[in-house]
C-alpha cells in the first residue's frame, strides 16, 4: 500500500515554490497518488474560499511535461464555502448540481481532463442519498472520473450508498477515507479538527472483508505529535493506552533503527486491512522520511507487540 502525498496546504501555508519542490521530489521518488480537495485550504487563505491547492497542482502539471502520466490525482467535493468566511453554514454540500459544477471547476483548476479518484469529502444528510450516488456515477459515465470514494462517512451510510449504486446498476464508491493512526483517542473524545471521523474497528473490519475496497487514512502522524516536542498530542489522546502504545512503539523503533513516524506508517500499510497513509509534509526531508518508510516491513512479532500494547 503506497504512501499518498497530502497537498492540503499547497498554495497557502506551504508556498508555491516549496510545493513544487515537494511534488518534484515525490515523482522523483516514484510516488503515485496526490490527494487534495476543492476546499483546500479556505481557512488559511484571505479569500475565505478554497482552490489554492488544486491551482498549484495544476500549474505544476502544466510546467512538467509528462508528469500527469506519472501521477494519479484524487480530489474532493462537499466543503467548499459558497460564501467567503462562512463555513460550515455555507458549505456546498452534495446535491447533483453542486457535484456536476464542482468537478468541472476542479478539472479546470487542475488543468486535466480526468480525476483518478473523486471523493465525497463528507456525508450530506440534507440531500437524498440516491441523488448523490446517481450524480457521482454520471461523472464516471462521462469519463471525467475514473473511481469514486467517500471520506468521513459513518460506515452504515457508506454501505447504504454502495448498495444503492448496485441497485441502480451504476458505479459506486470503491474507496473509504477516514482518520486513522497507531495512537487512538479516548472513546467518545472530541477530535480537535472539525469534520474528522475516526476509523474504528467496525470500519476496518468492513474494509478487510472486501478485497475490492481500498482504505486511505488521513492524519496518520497526528500533525507531528509522535516526534515534535513543539506539537504535543491533542488532549483526546491523553489516556493510559497512549502511554502503553508509545512504549511499544519505541521498543520497535529500537529494534528497527527507524523513526517513530516510519514505524507508524509501516504499521498502517502492513495491517489488515492495509491502509494507504496520506502524509502531509512541508519539507523535502519530511517527505523523504515518509517515503523511506516504504522499505520497512514489520515482523509478525513486532506487529503483535504494537497491537497488544493497548
Amino acid at each position: 500500500m503506497t504512501t499518498v502525498l497530502g497537498a492540503m496546504f499547497f498554495g497557502t501555508r506551504t508556498d508555491e515554490a516549496t510545493s513544487m519542490r515537494l511534488l518534484d521530489r515525490f515523482v522523483e521518488r516514484g510516488g503515485g497518488w496526490i490527494d487534495t480537495a476543492n476546499c483546500y485550504a479556505f481557512w488559511s487563505d484571505p479569500s475565505g474560499v478554497g482552490g489554492q491547492s488544486e491551482r498549484v497542482i495544476g500549474r505544476w502539471l502544466a510546467s512538467r511535461p509528462g508528469a500527469r502520466e506519472r501521477v494519479r490525482i484524487a480530489t474532493k467535493v462537499r466543503h467548499q464555502p459558497t460564501v467567503p468566511h462562512r463555513w460550515p453554514e455555507s458549505a456546498e454540500g452534495l446535491s447533483a448540481p453542486v457535484i456536476r459544477d464542482a468537478v468541472r471547476r476542479s478539472l479546470d483548476r487542475l488543468g486535466t481532463d480526468r480525476i483518478d479518484l473523486y471523493w465525497a469529502h463528507a456525508d450530506d444528510r440534507e440531500v437524498p442519498q440516491e441523488e448523490t450516488v446517481a450524480a457521482f456515477a454520471e461523472l464516471v459515465d462521462a469519463g471525467l472520473v475514473d473511481r469514486l470514494g467517500a471520506a468521513n462517512y459513518a460506515i452504515w451510510r457508506f454501505d447504504r450508498a454502495r448498495s444503492l449504486a448496485r441497485t441502480l446498476g451504476v458505479p459506486g464508491y470503491s474507496a473509504l477515507q477516514l482518520r486513522w493512526s497507531y495512537l487512538r483517542p479516548r472513546p467518545g473524545a472530541k477530535l480537535p479538527d472539525d469534520g474528522h471521523l475516526y476509523a474504528g474497528e467496525e470500519a476496518l473490519d468492513y474494509v478487510a472483508a472486501d478485497p475490492k475496497l481500498a482504505m486511505w487514512g488521513y492524519t496518520p502522524l497526528i500533525n507531528g505529535g509522535y516526534v515534535r516536542a513543539d506539537k504535543p498530542l491533542p488532549e483526546a489522546y491523553d489516556h493510559p493506552g497512549t502511554t502503553r502504545r508509545l512504549a511499544a512503539l519505541d521498543e520497535v523503533v529500537g529494534q528497527t533503527g527507524a523513526t517513530r513516524n516510519q514505524v507508524v506508517l509501516a504499521w498502517l500499510r502492513g495491517g489488515t486491512p492495509a491502509v494507504a497513509p496520506i502524509v502531509g509534509v512541508s519539507t523535502v526531508e519530511q517527505l523523504d522520511e515518509a517515503l523511506d518508510a516504504e522499505a520497512l516491513t514489520l515482523s509478525s512479532r513486532q506487529r503483535d507487540l504494537l497491537d497488544a500494547a493497548a
